[in-house]
């Protein structure tokens, strides 16, 4: 995963690790879609995680589709306390969690739970800006 959030291309990378079971995930998915979306031109690259299982395949994809998405998405495979620390030590693997990269692949923001537009408008201006090593804590 790091590899990816390192590939050169994009400005800064946004990754936001869901489940179609999960309502918190599903309610704020608009709100992380349009903040994605309004930042693409200045470089953000949205990175969509799914932790359904892989037999949960069909249901993701339409999950995206309804949702209109057009980002790369994946599915957790593999050992989930790796896949988390690996991404996040101080995570505790609650979803949704979103974690926001500049364009050095150093991370910027990190929290666990729902969020709102402002929080990943914030984010991923943080992440975009070129004075991005001020790391924002999760609450």
């Amino acid at each position: 995963m790091l590899a990816l959030i390192q590939r050169p291309g994009a400005r800064a990378t946004m990754v936001n690790v869901w489940a179609t079971w999960c309502a918190p995930c599903r309610a704020e998915f608009p709100a992380m879609l349009r903040a994605a979306k309004a930042r693409r031109g200045r470089g953000l690259r949205l990175v969509l995680v799914s932790t359904d299982f892989p037999e949960q395949l069909a249901a993701v994809r339409k999950f995206l589709r309804d949702q209109g998405v057009r980002d790369t998405a994946y599915i957790e495979t593999g050992e989930p306390m790796a896949f988390i620390n690996a991404l996040e030590p101080s995570w505790s693997g609650a979803i949704p969690a979103t974690l926001v990269y500049d364009g050095h692949g150093r991370q910027v923001a990190f929290w666990e739970g729902a969020a709102d537009s402002t929080r990943f408008s914030a984010a991923a201006d943080r992440a975009l800006s070129p004075n991005s090593s001020v790391k924002e804590a999760s609450p």
